[in-house]
């Protein structure tokens, strides 16, 4: 396995479980769109190892700390919630 893939997985699986703990709608997109990133960053690695990791591990970071739908809280304001 590809040392993108893990984080890239997270990416998807944070942002799945994000949209539907706080809408309830399942969005078949993200793992979709997770899956062709997954296999795309895999290529990228063998061009170039060490930007193709940085570039999931930002996009990690990233999905954690903003909101992709201007909806749907992000995964840390939602955290944050129910921490409390």
């Amino acid at each position: 396995m590809a040392k993108t893939t893990g984080p890239i997985l997270a990416v998807g699986g944070i942002t799945f479980t994000n949209k539907l703990i706080n809408s309830g709608d399942v969005d078949i997109r993200i793992p979709v769109g997770t899956g062709l990133a997954a296999i795309l960053l895999s290529l990228a690695e063998r061009v170039h190892e060490g930007l193709a990791v940085g570039v999931a591990y930002i996009a990690l970071v990233t999905v954690c700390l903003t909101r992709v739908d201007p909806k749907v809280p992000s995964p840390a304001e939602t955290l944050l919630k129910y921490w409390k």
